[in-house]
C-alpha cells in the first residue's frame, strides 16, 4: 500500500499536537523516575507508543523497533513543550499581523506610522507594516517549525530506533534463514525437474526406442512415421522442461518478453501490463519472472479463472509485481510453489503477499529492490 504524501500542513498539525503530548510525557517522566515499578514502565511504554503513532500519522516517520524510555520522554517533552509553544506563538502573531494589515488595506482605514532611524526617517501606512511584519513572522515561524520537526525525527531515530547490535543480530538471523530457505527451494526445484524428466521425457524416450526397435525388425513404414511423430513430441517435451528451468528469452529479450511468452503459453487469457522503463538487475528479473509464472500456473491449475492480469511497475526505488485472477480463491500462502517463491524473494530483501479469500479473487504481489 502506498503511503499518503506528508504535506507541510499535516506536519504543522502534528507539531502543534505534540505540545499537549509533550507536556504529559514530561510530567510523567518526572513522576516515573521516582516510581520505577512495573506499572510505571507500562505507562511509559504506552506514552512511547502514543508518540510513535503521532510521528507515523502526521510526519509519516517510523523510527524502527526500539522501545525508548524515560530519557526520550523528557527530551521529547522539552522539545514539544518549549519549541511548540514558540512555534504556536509565532504563527499566531504572524496571522494577527497579516489579518490586521489585510483588513486595513481592504477597508482603507489605515494610519501613517513614522519610523525614525539614525539619519533616516520613514513614514508608511500601518497596513504595509502589518503585512511585511506578518510575512517576516510567518517565514521565521515556518523555519522554526521545520527545525523542530527535524529535531523530533532525529530524537526518535536516536532513542526509538533499533539498537545497531540488535539490528545486526536480526540481520544475521534473517540471512541464515533465507540461505537455508534458498537451499530448500533449490532442492525442491531439482526434485520437480527430476519428476518432469522421469514422468514425461523418459517415458517418451522409452516409447520412441520401442517403436524404433519394432520398425527395425519389421521394416514397417507406418512404425517409422509413428516413431518420427514420437520424436517430435519428445523434442517438444524437452523444450518445455528447459523452458521451465530457465527461459532464454529472459536473458536475451528481457523480462517483458519472457512474461509475454508465459502469457502465450497459458490456457487462461493473460494481460501483461509492464511499465518499468529500464532493465532490472538479472537476479531481480529472474525473481519477478518466477513469481509471475508460478502464480499464472497455479491460476491455470486450481483457480478456474477466466482472466489473469500481470502488472509490473516501479515504485519508490522498488519493483512491484502483482498477479490477480478472478478465480475461486482459496490459495494458502506458504505452501507448494508459493513457499519457494517466498524464500527466493526474501533472499533478495523483498516481500511476498498472497490474498486469496474463499470465492476469490486471488492476488499475489511481490516487492523487490530495483538495484
Amino acid at each position: 500500500m502506498r503511503r499518503a504524501a506528508t504535506t507541510p500542513l499535516r506536519q504543522m498539525i502534528g507539531l502543534l499536537a505534540g505540545i499537549p503530548t509533550g507536556l504529559i510525557a514530561l510530567g510523567w517522566a518526572c513522576v516515573a523516575w521516582a516510581a520505577a515499578d512495573a506499572r510505571a514502565r507500562k505507562v511509559t511504554a504506552s506514552l512511547v507508543r502514543l508518540e510513535r503513532a503521532r510521528l507515523a500519522a502526521w510526519y509519516d516517520h517510523r523510527p524502527g523497533g526500539g522501545r525508548g524510555g524515560r530519557t526520550y520522554l523528557v527530551l521529547r517533552g522539552l522539545v514539544g513543550l518549549l519549541g511548540g509553544y514558540l512555534a504556536g506563538t509565532g504563527l499566531f502573531v504572524a496571522a494577527l499581523l497579516l489579518y490586521g494589515g489585510a483588513v486595513q488595506l481592504l477597508s482603507g482605514d489605515a494610519d501613517l506610522v513614522p519610523l525614525a532611524f539614525p539619519g533616516v526617517r520613514l513614514t508608511g501606512s500601518s497596513w504595509a507594516y502589518g503585512l511585511v511584519l506578518g510575512a517576516i513572522a510567518l517565514a521565521l515561524s515556518s523555519g522554526w517549525c521545520a527545525t523542530l520537526i527535524a529535531a523530533e525525527r532525529r530524537l526518535a531515530d536516536r532513542f526509538l530506533g533499533t539498537d545497531p547490535n540488535e539490528a545486526m543480530a536480526r540481520r544475521i538471523a534473517e540471512l541464515t534463514a533465507t540461505r537455508s530457505g534458498i537451499v530448500r527451494a533449490v532442492d525442491e526445484e531439482r526434485r520437480r525437474i527430476e519428476r518432469d524428466l522421469h514422468d514425461g521425457v523418459q517415458q517418451r524416450g522409452v516409447a520412441l526406442a520401442m517403436l524404433l526397435g519394432r520398425a527395425r525388425h519389421t521394416g514397417d513404414p507406418a512404425l517409422v512415421d509413428e516413431a518420427y511423430a514420437e520424436a517430435r513430441l519428445l523434442l517438444d517435451e524437452l523444450r518445455g522442461v528447459a523452458w521451465q528451468i530457465y527461459p532464454t528469452a529472459l536473458d536475451t529479450l528481457g523480462l517483458r518478453a519472457a512474461l509475454t511468452e508465459v502469457a502465450d503459453r497459458s490456457a487462461v487469457p493473460v494481460r501483461v501490463e509492464y511499465t518499468v522503463a529500464e532493465r532490472l538487475a538479472p537476479e531481480i528479473e529472474t525473481a519477478v519472472y518466477f513469481v509471475a509464472r508460478e502464480a499464472i500456473t497455479n491460476a491455470n491449475k486450481h483457480a478456474e479463472a477466466g482472466m489473469i492480469v500481470v502488472e509490473v511497475r516501479e515504485e519508490e526505488g522498488e519493483v512491484a509485481v502483482t498477479i490477480a485472477d478472478d478465480g475461486r480463491g482459496g490459495a494458502v500462502p506458504g505452501r507448494g510453489g508459493l513457499s519457494g517463491l517466498e524464500r527466493r524473494v526474501r533472499a533478495l530483501d523483498g516481500s511476498l503477499a498472497v490474498e486469496s479469500p474463499e470465492g476469490g479473487p486471488t492476488r499475489v504481489s511481490a516487492r523487490l529492490p530495483c538495484g
